[in-house]
């Protein structure tokens, strides 16, 4: 199977997928040909995997729905300016990276915490279908646990949104730990 079948499977997979209390991506708006809609810009197959605790929360999706079905992603937010950093520090772009969460619903409120169990439900029924191959970067504890409790191979490094250090501490450890998967 090509890593394109694959990457189909893995949205047919999220497009299955669905826990009471958490929206999909398609309930609010943002079904697309993509697993999660940041890989609208940042979805290469081939490229490092990054993956975090989850891509937004449901009223942050409604409140900037025009900007993130042009981008997939807000830029202003902590999470892409630290993102933004670890790219310039590896001389990549968007284009050049894969970012995915490991679960691909939507929390009710900003960083809501996910029970272990339904994260990693979400990962064995979707993200596994993601990694293709590649060592990721899990970004922070939450994806870390998930990867680990599978078994799952990955350098772990801080969350770009972790209240630890400064944007460009983040970024040096996020661009290290790239370098290292």
């Amino acid at each position: 199977m090509t890593a394109k079948q694959t990457y189909q499977r893995a949205i047919a997979a999220r497009r299955a997928f669905a826990l009471p209390g958490y929206p999909t991506l398609a309930q609010a708006g943002f079904d697309g040909d993509y697993v999660s809609p940041i890989q609208m810009t940042s979805g290469n197959l081939a490229g490092p995997l990054l993956m975090s605790k989850d891509w937004l929360d449901a009223p942050s999706a409604k409140q900037h729905k025009d900007q993130l079905k042009r981008t997939g992603y807000l830029p202003n937010i902590p999470y892409n300016k630290v993102m933004d950093r670890v790219l310039r520090l590896l001389n990549l772009t968007r284009a050049d990276i894969y970012i995915t969460p490991i679960f691909h619903l939507l929390t009710p409120k900003r960083s809501s915490t996910i029970p272990a169990p339904h994260a990693r439900a979400c990962f064995d029924a979707v993200g596994r279908h993601e990694l293709l191959g590649r060592r990721p970067v899990a970004l922070g504890t939450d994806s870390a646990r998930v990867l680990a409790f599978f078994g799952i191979d990955h350098i772990t490094a801080p969350h770009p949104s972790a209240r630890i250090g400064s944007y460009d501490h983040r970024a040096n450890l996020i661009a290290e730990a790239v370098q290292a998967a």
